[in-house]
C-alpha cells in the first residue's frame, strides 16, 4: 500500500457550509489519510457565518494535528479564484516535521501595545510562520516586528481576512475554536519551504540614496531636495510611464543593502502620500533613514503580472525541488478588478510551477519578507512554497 500524498487541495461551491466542509475534507482524507499534519481552510463570509458548521464538516473527515483558518472576500483553489460566493477551500499536508499553532491577541501596553500568545518555546529559528489575522482589531505590523526580533531569520507569510466590514465579521479558526478578533497562525519548520512576495510594480528612474530625512518623511535623494528629484523623473517620463505615474506614485526602499546591484524584489514597496512644496520633501508610507537607497515605482496590470511570474520562477528555482504545494494570499485589489481576466494569481502559479496543490484567499493586506524583515504590504501577492519531498 502506497503512503499518503504530501500535499492536497479541494473546492467546494456548496452554499451550506457543513455540506462545503464536509466534500472538501473528505476529498483530502482520500488523498493524505485522516489525520495530516497542517490544514488550512478559507471560506467566504456567506459560508464561513456557519463556522460551527465548517468545522463539523472538517471534522467528520479529518483530523489534522494543526488546523487554521479565516474568511476570505473571495477564495482561492485549483487554479480558480471564486470572486462570487460561495466557496470553501481547503488545504492539507503531511509534513515530516511538528507542526504548532498559535492564539494571539492584543492588549494596550506602557509601550503601547502587547502582543499575547508567542510562548517562550518556540524561541528557535528559522521557522515559518502562517499568519491569518484580524484586520480591525490585531496590530500587525507590532506582531511582524516582534517576530522579527524574537525569532529572527523567521519568514511569515499570510494576510489580513477579508469579507467582513466593521469589528467582529470576521471568522479566524484555530483547531476546534473560533475567534473573531486577534490573530491565528500556524509555525512550520522553513528549512525547506521557500516564501514567494511579488509586489507588483516596476522601477522608473534611478537608485537614489536618501541623504536628509525625519520619519517616514524624505527630505533630499542623492543630495537634492526629493520633490526636485520627482519633478526631474515626471519630466523625463515618456508617455507611457507619465500615465502610469499619474495613476499612483509609489517609493521603493531597499531592505537589504548588502549587495551590488538591486532587482526588482530588493526593494520594500510604499506609496507616496503626499508632498510639502516648502520643504521640498515626500512623505512616504514607512520609516526611512539616511543612507538608505530609493527609487521611484509605478504599477499596472502588466508590472503585476510579469513580477508575479518573475517572482514564482525564482521561487521554483530557490525551492531547489520539484514544488509540493503552496499557500497563496492575494490582495483584494488584484483579481479581476487588475487584470480584467478572473483567476489571474492562480493561473500564473500553475503556469510557472505546475498543477499543484495551491489555496489561498483574497486579503485586505499581504505579509511576507522583504530582505531579512518581514512586512505587510498592500496590492500583493505572497506565497508559502513546499518541496513535494
Amino acid at each position: 500500500m502506497s503512503s499518503p500524498a504530501r500535499f492536497a487541495a479541494a473546492l467546494s461551491r456548496d452554499p451550506d457550509a457543513a455540506a462545503a466542509a464536509a466534500e472538501a475534507a473528505h476529498e483530502l482524507a482520500g488523498v493524505l489519510g485522516p489525520a495530516p499534519s497542517a490544514v488550512a481552510v478559507f471560506a467566504t463570509s456567506d459560508v464561513m457565518a456557519d463556522v460551527e458548521g465548517v468545522l463539523d464538516g472538517i471534522a467528520a473527515h479529518l483530523t489534522p494535528t494543526s488546523l487554521i483558518g479565516c474568511t476570505g472576500e473571495a477564495v482561492i483553489a485549483r487554479g480558480k479564484e471564486i470572486e462570487e460566493p460561495p466557496g470553501l477551500a481547503l488545504w492539507g499536508a503531511n509534513l515530516s516535521s511538528s507542526t504548532m499553532t498559535l492564539d494571539l491577541s492584543a492588549r494596550p501596553h506602557e509601550d503601547g501595545v502587547e502582543i499575547v500568545g508567542l510562548p517562550e518555546g518556540i524561541e528557535h529559528s528559522p521557522h515559518l510562520v502562517v499568519l491569518l489575522a484580524d484586520p480591525f482589531t490585531f496590530p500587525v505590523d507590532a506582531a511582524l516586528a516582534l517576530f522579527d526580533d524574537r525569532l529572527p531569520g523567521t519568514q511569515v507569510v499570510g494576510g489580513l481576512a477579508s469579507g467582513g466590514r466593521a469589528p467582529g465579521e470576521h471568522r479566524m479558526i484555530i483547531n476546534g475554536q473560533v475567534r473573531t478578533d486577534g490573530a491565528v497562525a500556524l509555525v512550520l519548520d522553513a528549512d525547506a519551504a521557500v516564501t514567494v512576495v511579488s509586489q507588483g510594480c516596476r522601477p522608473v528612474g534611478q537608485d537614489m540614496v536618501i541623504t536628509a530625512a525625519d520619519g517616514p518623511v524624505v527630505e533630499e535623494l542623492a543630495s537634492q531636495p526629493a520633490l526636485d528629484r520627482l519633478t526631474e523623473l515626471l519630466e523625463g517620463a515618456n508617455e507611457s510611464e507619465s500615465d502610469l505615474l499619474a495613476g499612483g506614485l509609489l517609493a521603493g526602499l531597499v531592505i537589504d543593502e548588502n549587495r551590488p546591484d538591486y532587482t526588482v524584489g530588493d526593494y520594500l514597496v510604499r506609496g507616496v502620500r503626499g508632498t510639502d512644496s516648502e520643504r521640498g520633501a515626500l512623505l512616504v508610507g514607512e520609516r526611512v533613514r539616511v543612507g538608505q537607497t530609493m527609487r521611484f515605482h509605478v504599477r499596472d496590470a502588466e508590472s503585476a503580472d510579469s513580477d508575479l511570474r518573475r517572482a514564482l520562477q525564482k521561487g521554483g528555482s530557490d525551492l531547489g525541488a520539484k514544488p509540493g504545494g503552496a499557500l497563496l494570499f492575494s490582495c483584494n485589489g488584484r483579481g479581476s478588478r487588475l487584470f480584467g481576466v478572473a483567476d489571474h494569481d492562480a493561473s500564473a502559479v500553475v503556469d510557472e510551477l505546475g498543477d499543484i496543490p495551491t489555496v489561498g484567499l483574497f486579503c485586505n493586506g499581504e505579509i511576507g519578507p522583504v530582505g531579512r524583515r518581514n512586512f505587510l504590504h498592500g496590492f500583493t501577492a505572497t506565497l508559502a512554497l513546499f518541496p513535494d519531498e
